[in-house]
């Protein structure tokens, strides 16, 4: 019953799902470097249609043009490139980073994140990793774009690359497209990621959805859009086996976007906090030379066709209804809603507040009435009468009460 009104649910909402279209942004977590050799060479393999980057930012394509692959692969040997003219250098032991002296300060985070990093990576992996590196940090894609080893060069939607065989990390500090979200930080630590990986299975191949999902992981790097591919393909049922992600990533854009969705979220899955010690034996299974399968039986106990009915299992019960509760179309439905609902408690409230304060205000009335009352009834008149006789008029004074004395046959008035 759930999953039909989850179809019905989907099949309402797919136009507005489309404003959350859009390739995740590969950004993980970064280490400390150590001053490489001179020269340090590796031999990989070239991954199809890569084109150096571009010299300038520009708005993004309309059609993508293939699967996201930030790990160039070139069928010779690759050396490391010497580092760019006017650029500082800062040896950190196992990390070396070079910038151009315009920029030191937005290089230090990276810096000051270097070595918690690597000790992060070597506790996830099981093995001490990233023993030599080095961070070439470039101001522009374009400035990026010239600093790729010969022979070698990247898909020109990338902002940040890995060279797993020689230890090299490119990052750029602005993005190629002005509406991609560049968080320089989740770059650094996705690119240490691929090389750590590598450099815990000792050079060993991997399945490419396994290497980049760990890669997203490890950066700690969100995306709306993986989240989104991942509702579709679980309530539709279109979710890709891991066999054909083995074989390679599609070429179509919506199946790319899934793979790669896929491939994070099963390695979400593989590296849960309760299965950290089983991930940690599958990755020294891998460096021992088992195969995948193998390896997943001997650190998981269970073969990978098992694990993979788990892990869809599980994508099941988390993007067949988390993502139906927290879409945003059911978020701004549940938002009208709980503003509705607010404004009307609010009026409830205000008119039982009104009608409280006209009760109180009845009562002081007629509580003053009353106090008039009682005081009017206790009231003592005093009433003043004038009489109708005069008072009696009160005699002169009579002079034989003056005193007198006789002097010299004269009488004088004593004053």
């Amino acid at each position: 019953m759930l999953r039909r009104f989850a179809r019905v649910f989907l099949a309402l909402s797919l136009a507005v799902s489309q404003a959350f279209a859009g390739a995740p942004v590969a950004a993980p977590s970064a280490r400390g470097s150590a001053a490489p050799a001179e020269v340090r060479e590796g031999r990989t393999q070239l991954s199809a249609g890569a084109t150096s980057a571009p010299d300038e930012v520009a708005e993004p394509p309309a059609v993508a043009t293939g699967p996201v692959s930030d790990t160039p692969r070139s069928g010779g040997v690759l050396r490391m490139p010497a580092v760019p003219d006017g650029f500082n250098t800062l040896d950190r032991g196992w990390i070396h980073f070079a910038y151009h002296p315009s920029i030191r300060e937005r290089v230090e985070p990276l810096i000051a994140d270097a070595d918690a990093i690597r000790r992060d990576l070597s506790e996830r992996l099981g093995f001490p990793v990233l023993s030599r590196v080095r961070v070439e940090v470039a101001r522009t894609p374009g400035e990026m774009a010239t600093m790729a080893p010969a022979g070698a060069p990247y898909p020109d939607y990338a902002a940040g690359v890995a060279y797993p065989e020689l230890g090299l990390v490119l990052v750029s500090l602005t993005p190629v497209y002005n509406t991609a979200d560049h968080d320089v930080g989740q770059i650094f630590r996705h690119e240490l990621g691929h090389i750590a990986l590598h450099d815990a299975l000792g050079g060993r191949p991997i399945p490419r959805w396994f290497d980049e999902g760990f890669a997203v992981i490890v950066s700690g790097e969100t995306s709306t859009a993986r989240i989104r591919s991942l509702w579709l393909a679980s309530v539709g049922d279109t979710l890709i086996p891991l066999r054909d992600l083995d074989r390679s990533f599609p070429v179509e854009e919506q199946h790319a976007e899934l793979a790669y969705a896929e491939a994070v979220d099963v390695l979400r899955f593989l590296v849960r906090r309760e299965d950290a010690h089983r991930f940690r034996s599958l990755i020294e299974q891998l460096r021992n030379g088992s195969t995948l399968d193998r390896s997943v039986l001997d650190g998981y106990g269970v073969d990978l066709n098992t694990l993979e009915q788990e892990w869809r299992e599980d994508a099941g019960r988390r993007y067949t209804v988390y993502p139906i509760l927290f879409g945003g179309t059911f978020i701004w439905v549940l938002a009208i809603g709980l503003f509705v609902f607010a404004w009307r408690r609010r009026k409830r409230r205000d008119r039982v507040t009104l009608e409280r304060w006209a009760r109180e205000e009845a009562r002081e009335d007629a509580l003053r009435k009353r106090l008039a009352a009682q005081a009017e009834s206790s009231r003592v008149h005093i009433v003043l009468t004038r009489s109708a006789d005069k008072p009696p008029a009160l005699p002169p004074p009579s002079e034989v009460d003056v005193p007198r004395v006789e002097h010299d046959g004269q009488w004088h008035t004593l004053h």
